[in-house]
């Protein structure tokens, strides 16, 4: 029995299966990655999108947005192999929870594009870092489709405002801003109380990545990462797969459903 067929047996056998995913499981989608070689952040300057910047001149942070988001969200992404078998595993019962440190909303359309007939309910997708692809206004804190309200900010319309009067923000954790306090405690309690935790794509260096897998392992948790590079959780993990995040998720999810 090699490491995968053994990872499966624990997800079969657990009551509690937790995903963790970061920008390994977009990048076979052709979304861009923020850093690496070639990476978004090689020919944007991050300080430009911070949480202060947006409060001291809202105008221009929207005018360079619009241009992040163009070269973000030009293309119309679509879930590969992975974000569908971890969609399935959910609807199937094979998967308690999905936290992603992503904001392309790719694990949503996976969720949407597949049967909805699932054993326990709505699919748990926490998005850690908020959703790309929706504003949130920063006085009533209503949610909406961001498409229109980027396309006021590249007509001139900037910073754009809500109904209300409040200026709209993109719905992601800025730089310098606090991700939400009950997201993260979900996180970490879903990450405790997990029996099996899969860390998929993420190079698990920044809060929170680097504490989940930590924090099952304490507890317990069998640990699997999936990731064509190291990472400082190698050390406490039960099996590592350098391995396509489109190749082993496909296999595991075969696996587990034997």
């Amino acid at each position: 029995m090699d490491d995968l067929e053994r990872l499966a047996d624990d997800v079969r056998s657990a009551d509690a299966v937790v995903a963790f995913t970061g920008a390994g499981i977009s990048a076979p989608s052709g979304v861009p990655t923020f850093r690496g070689d070639d990476g978004v952040w090689d020919r944007f300057d991050e300080g430009q999108f911070a949480y202060g910047r947006f409060q001291r001149d809202p105008e221009g942070f929207w005018r360079d947005r619009v241009e992040l988001q163009r070269v973000m969200f030009d293309e119309e992404y679509e879930p590969n192999a992975a974000h569908e078998a971890l969609a399935e595993m959910e609807r199937d019962g094979d998967l308690e929870a999905i936290l992603t440190q992503n904001t392309d909303g790719l694990h949503g359309d996976a969720a949407a594009a597949i049967d909805d007939d699932a054993e326990d309910g709505e699919p748990t997708v926490l998005e850690l870092h908020g959703n790309a692809q929706r504003v949130r206004c920063t006085d009533c804190g209503k949610r909406r489709d961001g498409d229109p309200i980027f396309e006021r900010a590249a007509n001139g319309d900037r910073p754009p405002t809500c109904k209300c009067g409040g200026v709209f923000k993109p719905d992601v954790v800025l730089f310098g801003e606090q991700l939400p306090g009950a997201v993260i405690q979900r996180a970490r309690s879903l990450a405790r109380e997990s029996d099996v935790f899969l860390a998929i794509g993420s190079w698990l260096v920044v809060e929170p990545a680097a504490s989940l897998p930590r924090r099952a392992a304490s507890t317990g948790a069998t640990v699997g990462i999936v990731n064509l590079e190291s990472t400082p959780c190698d050390d406490i993990a039960d099996a590592v797969f350098r391995e396509d995040v489109t190749a082993v998720l496909p296999r595991l999810r075969d696996l587990a459903a034997e």
